[in-house]
């Protein structure tokens, strides 16, 4: 029997407030900065399913099928994958359907029937283009996050010393650190209470 097409395939429950959802129970979803999620939304125009946007801590989230090979294997600077995991649940703060940009959590680009899940080989290459855009060519190996002194995986330049149109030195940061010294990401994009608010275990 065909499907109406004015059903949405999946609304959440919750009407009143953020309900933290399990992933991989309906969708898994991927995380990217807000600045990041910008540039890939522009590059995606119509291709992009839902998008929830969280303007507390600086994310943005697509919905995609369950347990996508494609978005396992990616491995992108600050993009994030949440899947259900063998030992434990994973969840995600979902806001209510209706729910639009005067909330701190809201849908940025709304549930309908024809806006549900993103392609992931659409977004992969949206997103890959975002980081460039945005962040720049990857860093060549790990490098020391000037606040803590750290190596980190996943450096963030943040600051490029020049004289004479000739890069001298390039100062890098983890992600937990950027926004601390970068001005063009937001203070809130990646912290403690964001690792708190997505991806936590379900009890």
């Amino acid at each position: 029997m065909p499907t109406d097409p004015q059903v949405l395939p999946w609304t959440p429950p919750n009407t009143e407030d953020v309900e933290e959802l399990p992933v991989g129970k309906w969708w898994d979803a991927i995380a990217a900065p807000t600045p990041v999620a910008d540039r890939a939304l522009e590059l995606l125009g119509d291709r992009s399913g839902a998008v929830i946007q969280d303007d507390t801590y600086g994310k943005t989230y697509w919905l995609i099928g369950i347990d996508t090979a494609t978005a396992r294997s990616w491995r992108m600077r600050q993009v994030r994958i949440l899947a259900e995991l063998a030992d434990e649940g994973t969840l995600l703060g979902v806001p209510p359907a209706s729910w639009g940009a005067e909330h701190k959590t809201y849908w940025r680009i709304p549930l309908g029937p024809d806006r549900y899940l993103t392609d992931t080989n659409h977004l992969i290459r949206a997103l890959r283009q975002a980081l460039d855009d945005v962040l720049g060519p990857a860093p060549d190996g790990r490098q020391m996050c000037y606040r803590c002194q750290l190596p980190t995986d996943e450096p963030i330049p943040v600051d490029v010393e020049d004289s004479g149109g000739a890069v001298d030195r390039t100062t890098y940061a983890c992600p937990a650190h950027a926004p601390l010294h970068s001005k063009r990401w937001p203070r809130t994009l990646t912290s403690a209470a964001a690792a708190e608010h997505e991806g936590r275990p379900s009890r």
